[in-house]
């Protein structure tokens, strides 16, 4: 049985200074999940019993009142998370003028990784079965979804759903005791018609209600090779349904026909990311490895809920690990989730106004930090945590920390291929072309040859005809985001 929880506002998994509101969604979320009709693992009765307490109490502005009149003025307890804030400068200066300072967050468990359980997963593999997919990339998406069904513990719900221009549910989310059975299944599968993602991924997502389970890794992997027409928005409001139910989603694309900025905002609506996958071959390499990623999940969901601040704008916001990508900036940033061997790492770009350096103290971000750990019925309380720096007359002598000059560094490579594929999509061939220059010219400061002339051919590509060639952009893209992860992966010191 989990700890007992050391006050009402643990109990819930809220702040001290929640508002009435807050307490309202956490007791809805927390009754969801630990009511007896719907969860009857040891212990969960007895959780359930303390959350309804803990409403009661915090709920009535009068009994909680008196409730934190007997309570220490302040309560800090051990999180069971950890965290490390590096920043671009020692200090702000008191300029007239506009200054860029950027912030990396760190976080990984307390625990140690050997000493925590590995949570069951409740994942659903969509897989585009259209006409394009026939031939070697369909066996070879076929050889993947039977290797993921073969090492399936037993603990693990698995589906699996075909789509083209209509879904089939292939094997429905259950424990899988009939593999060959299953296998069979999936051998079976035909190619045929059109691709359209919303058939899919709405088939997946509710294989993935059935088994719904907050103690589980709930996921959908989508593996197409074509665009999706007319349904993009319908796909982007389903991503954000299974957002608000802690049901990730994880985009992968093969070859050159697929919308990666698409599928890189439906995922990036859960916290998840996109994948390129060049050739048929490394099919069966990246599921894997996804599914890999999967089953080592300490946290799978770490929210950041912020309040604006006068005078500074979050610029830019950029997943460095476990899986790199981009951070939509809203006030609630989906920061992605944590693995049991590799913390999440986020790099801040933040703009700071000169009517506000007039402080000694700039305040650069502010909330909570909520955070969903697989296997914990009794909800994380949410970590406080303030971005903020000095404001001195003069600018300190001491370098940037090494881990933020090495993440910038390798930021400003996908960034300017970010900028070049702006430039070019709004007509500015010129400019787009100096930026792929420029990326090449750093790419090959930092050793990267192969991936410097690829940058030069595709600037080559948009001077002559004004457009990238077949797969260079997508190439360009994700070999560039591929650099911020090597050698990123450690532990929090």
């Amino acid at each position: 049985m989990p700890a007992k929880p050391s006050n009402y506002y643990d109990s819930l998994g809220v702040l001290r200074d929640a508002t009435l509101e807050e307490i309202k969604h956490a007791y809805f979320d927390a009754a969801q999940r630990l009511h007896p009709d719907k969860n009857k693992a040891p212990g969960e009765t007895e959780l359930f019993l303390e959350v309804q307490q803990a409403y009661e109490v915090l709920a009535n502005p009068q009994r909680r009142a008196q409730y934190d009149a007997t309570r220490p003025a302040e309560e800090q307890q051990p999180s069971v998370i950890q965290y490390q804030v590096y920043y671009s400068r020692p200090n702000l200066v008191r300029l007239n003028e506009p200054q860029l300072v950027y912030a990396l967050l760190e976080a990984g468990p307390r625990e140690e990784s050997d000493k925590i359980s590995a949570p069951p997963l409740n994942v659903s593999l969509v897989l585009d079965r259209s006409t394009s997919m026939q031939g070697k990339k369909l066996d070879v998406v076929k050889a993947a979804a039977i290797q993921l069904l073969r090492s399936l513990r037993a603990e693990d719900i698995f589906s699996v759903v075909a789509f083209s221009d209509k879904a089939e549910v292939i094997i429905p989310a259950a424990f899988q005791r009939d593999r060959n059975k299953m296998e069979a299944r999936i051998q079976m599968m035909q190619p045929c018609g059109a691709t359209e993602i919303f058939q899919g991924l709405e088939a997946g997502l509710g294989e993935v209600r059935r088994g719904l389970d907050p103690s589980r890794v709930n996921h959908i992997i989508l593996l197409t090779d074509g665009q999706t027409y007319g349904d993009e928005q319908a796909c982007l409001k389903l991503a954000a349904e299974a957002a608000a139910q802690s049901i990730g989603i994880s985009g992968m694309g093969i070859g050159k026909e697929w919308n990666d900025i698409f599928l890189d905002a439906l995922a990036g609506c859960t916290g998840g990311n996109s994948a390129y996958i060049a050739k048929p071959q490394d099919i069966q390499r990246i599921l894997i490895e996804k599914f890999k990623a999967l089953v080592s999940t300490y946290a799978d969901e770490v929210l950041f809920d912020t309040m604006p601040q006068a005078g500074v704008t979050l610029n830019y916001a950029f997943r460095i690990q476990p899986e790199g990508g981009t951070v939509p900036v809203e006030n609630l940033l989906k920061l992605g989730p944590i693995l049991l061997d590799v913390p999440l790492a986020v790099l801040f770009e933040f703009v700071v106004q000169p009517s506000v350096l007039q402080k000694d103290t700039v305040t650069l971000l502010n909330g909570a930090l909520k955070i969903s750990i697989n296997g914990r019925p009794q909800p994380v309380p949410p970590i406080w945590l303030r971005l903020s720096q000095e404001v001195k007359a003069e600018a300190a002598s001491e370098p940037p920390p090494p881990k933020i000059l090495s993440a910038l560094s390798r930021l400003t490579l996908y960034r300017l291929q970010e900028k070049a594929r702006v430039e070019a999509n709004a007509g500015n061939f010129d400019s787009a072309t100096r930026h792929l220059k420029n990326l090449a010219a750093h790419l090959l400061s930092q050793g990267e040859g192969g991936l410097a002339r690829t940058a030069l051919l595709e600037a080559e590509s948009l001077e002559r005809v004004h457009a990238y060639g077949a797969d260079g952009a997508k190439e360009i893209k994700y070999r560039t985001r591929a650099l911020l992860l090597s050698g990123a992966k450690e532990k929090i010191k």
